[in-house]
């Protein structure tokens, strides 16, 4: 049997402070039915000052050591539109501050769809031999690249960070990671983006506008887009592993909004109701929104032992990406 990289523990964490949709309401132009109406979410977490990706990466990456019951890895991988400096990486520090100096260690970018990029490639480190044990993190502070004056972007996205522990193993163990369908088009490269602060800006003949330091997302293009993209991923790696939608118990999409969450669920053929969805708790959290959403779901119980779980998410560049595993017994962390 093939070595392949297989899911030993889980974490998550979220920072203190909840901001309910009547805080967004008491500030901007919008009212708590339009959010939820729009998005399917009442409420969002923010970090507090002071508070870095860094501190929520490392909170979720202790909580998927405890839960493997490992105290070291090889690898650490750290997906995050939101790092605590442009330069370096934010992943060296949080291995740093786990214990785990001496590891490998370096971030992903893919915006939404980074922990399936940041799984993928610690999946691949292991099935070549280049590591045993890699700790892959989602973790944003998006709520620091927000403008607190646009209410579309602001009712949606939270902060957050999820993690897991992969080890070397067997396709055929409960937890191995499945084929894993990525893809890219960089001519959306405008369509989630921040403008300011990179090379582009930086070397520009003009000085950026003041709103481009913050996030930006065309809304309605996007929609349609992560809706095709996923369905059409997500079929790519079902047929990979020989199965059809009606195999699958759970599917784990991108928690972008509840909108999108059951389009692409009725797109598949995949009954709502089996559709994972946190998001009116925490919100739009990027990168760190599919390990959060397995974290809570494993927790209420509803994630058991065997249960066939497909994970899909779409994000900027434009990106997107897929997998498929069998979800093993898992200690809480």
């Amino acid at each position: 049997m093939s070595r392949s990289a297989v899911l030993v523990g889980i974490g998550s964490f979220l920072p203190p402070r909840v901001v309910s949709n009547a805080d967004l309401v008491a500030r901007l132009d919008t009212t708590d039915e339009w959010i939820w109406a729009r998005t399917g979410i009442a409420q969002r977490y923010y970090a507090d000052p002071g508070m870095a990706t860094s501190d929520l990466a490392v909170g979720a990456g202790a909580a998927a050591l405890k839960s493997a019951g490992e105290s070291t890895v090889d690898t650490v991988v750290v997906a995050t539109t939101t790092p605590d400096r442009p330069c370096p990486g934010t992943a060296p520090l949080v291995a740093s501050r786990l214990g785990l100096t001496g590891a490998a260690a370096f971030d992903v970018n893919a915006v939404c769809t980074g922990f399936l990029y940041g799984l993928a490639t610690g999946a691949g480190l292991i099935a070549g031999g280049s590591a045993d044990r890699v700790l892959v993190i989602g973790a944003e502070t998006f709520s620091s690249i927000l403008d607190p004056a646009d209410r579309t972007t602001s009712a949606i996205f939270g902060d957050g960070a999820g993690a897991v522990v992969l080890r070397a193993g067997t396709a055929d163990e409960p937890g191995a990671i499945g084929r894993c369908d990525l893809g890219s088009d960089g001519e959306g490269y405008d369509m989630i983006t921040v403008r300011a602060g990179g090379s582009r800006s930086r070397l520009a003949a003009t000085s950026p506008e003041p709103g481009d330091h913050y996030f930006t997302m065309a809304g309605r293009e996007v929609f349609w887009r992560a809706v095709q993209r996923m369905s059409d991923s997500c079929r790519a790696v079902l047929e990979q592993a020989k199965m059809t939608t009606e195999d699958v118990d759970w599917l784990v999409g991108h928690q972008a909004n509840q909108r999108i969450l059951n389009r692409l669920a009725d797109n598949l053929g995949i009954p709502r109701e089996r559709c994972v969805s946190n998001i009116a708790a925490v919100g739009n959290t990027a990168a760190a929104s599919i390990p959060l959403a397995l974290d809570h779901v494993c927790a209420a119980g509803l994630l058991r032992p065997g249960h066939r779980v497909l994970l899909t998410a779409f994000g900027g560049g434009l990106t997107w990406g897929s997998t498929v595993l069998t979800w093993p017994a898992l200690a809480r962390g």
